[in-house]
């Protein structure tokens, strides 16, 4: 499993250039509020990995070679296309390099590049923790976590919409509409991941069968089964309250947040599953996005920062709003 695992990566790792230009361009049409472009462009990328994945791996025998050249074409496919469509509606480079601005950019991105890798270290502990349970436990896991993932990342629509629109009114200061923006979002969120839950509980059985027919590794799937519905509620809170932050650029206290919370997570993802298994690392998981969402409401009861109007009086909100004049 080790050598599989080390040749796929090695391969995968020669679409980090286009997977970062994708996500980049990604974050620009989201301040075009244009979320339309990018996932037409997404789709036609992941229909051709579709197309691709079976007639190199079973057509060329190319195996586990195959499936990374594969995603790796289509990343490749995704950031050109989206380049493309990008370079239509914006000059892509200014006519001097330093009006590039890149402190204010690097100063953000800094600070959200250290979230990510706090997120994508407790994530590879679990995966880390999972793998020394053995390979049917292992199965079990990726089941399990592609699903948990997929099925989260439906949340994930809301949050950038929510992101999208406080930001145009909180530039504006209309701290009115981006109250009714948020608690809007975060009602729909909650609904959205209490519906997602029971959908899933009902239909997990049957998804989980369209990756595998062992039952060895369908019974350990349907052990970690609670962890992957019950946590949809969290998971989509989680999602908002990060696009509410993102909204009004509290990126430093995001990426603090995220990093004292991947701290605490990863440790219980050390030392769970030696005592539960696999439910361990899920109970992990799911500590890690209930500290997430937990981490966003406190910055909402926050008198200080961004979200401080909320607990000004109704006369002091509304003597702000001439200012957006």
């Amino acid at each position: 499993m080790y050598a599989s695992a080390r040749l796929f990566l090695s391969l995968r790792a020669l679409g980090a250039p286009a997977n970062v230009i994708m996500l980049a361009v990604q974050g620009i049409f989201r301040g075009f509020k244009d979320t339309k472009t990018p996932v037409l462009f997404i789709g036609l990328g992941n229909l051709s990995a579709v197309a691709l994945l079976p007639l190199l791996i079973y057509g060329f025998k190319l195996g586990i070679t195959g499936a990374a050249i594969s995603t790796v074409a289509s990343q490749y496919i995704i950031a050109i296309l989206l380049m493309w469509s990008l370079s239509k509606r914006a000059v892509l480079l200014p006519p001097k390099m330093d009006q590039l601005e890149f402190g204010g950019y690097l100063k953000s991105g800094g600070m959200l590049l250290g979230r990510t890798l706090s997120i994508l270290l407790t994530m590879t502990i679990g995966t880390s923790m999972a793998a020394r349970q053995g390979p049917t436990a292992m199965a079990a896991h990726q089941i399990c976590l592609q699903v948990w993932l997929a099925v989260s990342l439906l949340a994930d629509a809301l949050a950038v919409s929510a992101q999208a629109l406080i930001a145009s009114s909180y530039a504006i200061l209309d701290y009115k509409r981006v109250q009714k923006v948020a608690m809007y979002s975060l009602q729909i969120g909650l609904a959205s991941g209490l519906a997602l839950a029971v959908g899933l509980y009902i239909s997990f059985g049957s998804i989980a069968k369209l990756f595998t027919n062992d039952p060895q590794v369908l019974a350990v799937v349907s052990s970690c089964a609670l962890f992957v519905c019950a946590s949809q509620p969290v998971n989509a809170l989680a999602f908002i309250f990060d696009g509410l932050h993102y909204g009004v650029s509290d990126f430093d206290y995001v990426a603090q947040a995220t990093i004292v919370v991947g701290v605490i997570s990863s440790l219980v993802l050390l030392y769970a599953p030696r005592v539960f298994g696999l439910a361990g690392v899920w109970a992990g998981l799911t500590t890690l996005m209930g500290l997430r969402m937990a981490a966003g409401i406190l910055r909402l009861l926050w008198k200080s920062g961004p979200w401080s109007f909320l607990h000004e009086e109704p006369e002091t909100k509304s003597q702000a709003q001439p200012l957006a004049s």
